[in-house]
């Protein structure tokens, strides 16, 4: 019987964290927080198993071992700004690898063998060609890509070595929110692309700058792959199960497999909040690629899974629905 087990969800104050800790609960699943709060939300964590704690403090994290039987860790717990990550290596590789290593060494001397692990596209560096599969080369460009591909090499390592069972998930552009409003995206800073347009359309901001209008794309604008965090939640209870059940280790992408330029993002906006977006066009910026969206045939094969949101309209609506009602 997989539900009743009790899952380690680290950074489960965070954004997609607090999606999949929900998501988790309504399937049944005990589920404990670990968060230290740098940049999650107390009010996001909806279990009152709650450990404010730091990766980097090892005995805190033996002791969340000890005091809970825990049976599947969901690692989400990690810097992610890619400019800070330029700016300031040392604090990505200590916080995200060296953070790792204390989570993973408590899973194997608590004889806990299962980990999901928030990866990223980012991971695959410029791409190569499109859309964008498991077997595309990786090469990360910023140290934040740089850390969750160590990571990724070291679970791979650890397998070999120690017997973990992992999944890696790299997820293109996170985005939406809880369709009850509940929870969603709230962070400091924002650099999100549907967060920053709404928070233009509220007034929250004078306006929204486009980096480039001469991409070798129908519109002229950069396109991504946003893939709805609900979404992304399932997917990381799909991979828990598949692990639970003898599944072999693997990588494997989440996007929905279509891109939306920013223009049409702005556009759908503008639609779903019947309000003109204030917008800057500006210069390219260095290192975005023209078109990043992901095949996501493999998780679809492996996990079963099928994103829900397909629409970018629907995405953002429940974005806006958060934005307008939400409570941190």
């Amino acid at each position: 019987m997989l539900k009743n087990k009790t899952i380690l969800v680290t950074g489960g104050a965070g954004y997609i964290g607090s999606h999949t800790v929900k998501h988790l609960l309504q399937n049944n699943y005990n589920v404990v927080v670990l968060d230290n709060l740098v940049y999650g939300h107390k009010e996001a964590v909806l279990t009152d198993k709650f450990e404010q704690i730091d990766l980097k403090n090892k005995q805190d994290v033996d002791y969340i071992f000890k005091k809970y039987k825990i049976d599947g860790v969901v690692h989400f717990a990690a810097y992610t700004y890619v400019g800070e990550s330029v700016q300031n290596p040392s604090k990505y590789y200590r916080n995200n690898v060296v953070n790792t290593l204390n989570l993973l060494d408590a899973m194997r001397e608590n004889s806990v063998n299962n980990i999901v692990f928030s990866s990223t596209c980012a991971t695959y560096g410029n791409p190569n060609y499109m859309p964008l599969d498991e077997k595309h080369p990786q090469k990360p460009i910023n140290p934040y890509g740089k850390t969750k591909f160590t990571i990724e090499q070291i679970m791979e390592d650890y397998k070999k070595a120690y017997g973990l069972n992992y999944m890696a998930l790299r997820y293109f552009n996170a985005a939406g929110a809880d369709k009850d409003s509940e929870l969603g995206e709230s962070h400091n800073p924002e650099t999100h692309l549907i967060p920053l347009v709404l928070k233009a359309i509220k007034g929250e901001r004078d306006s929204i700058t486009v980096f480039g209008t001469d991409y070798d794309t129908p519109d002229g604008t950069c396109i991504r792959d946003y893939i709805h965090v609900e979404d992304l939640a399932s997917a990381h209870r799909l991979a828990l199960e598949y692990l639970f059940n003898s599944g072999k280790s693997d990588c494997i992408n989440l996007g929905t497999g279509v891109g939306n330029s920013v223009k049409e993002i702005i556009e759908a906006s503008e639609f779903v909040t019947g309000k003109k977006v204030p917008v800057i066009y500006g210069e390219r910026r260095d290192g975005d690629p023209a078109k990043l969206y992901a095949n996501n045939e493999k998780a679809k094969s492996v996990l079963n899974w099928t994103p829900k949101y397909t629409n970018i309209g629907d995405i953002i609506r429940t974005a806006w629905n958060w934005e307008i009602n939400k409570k941190f």
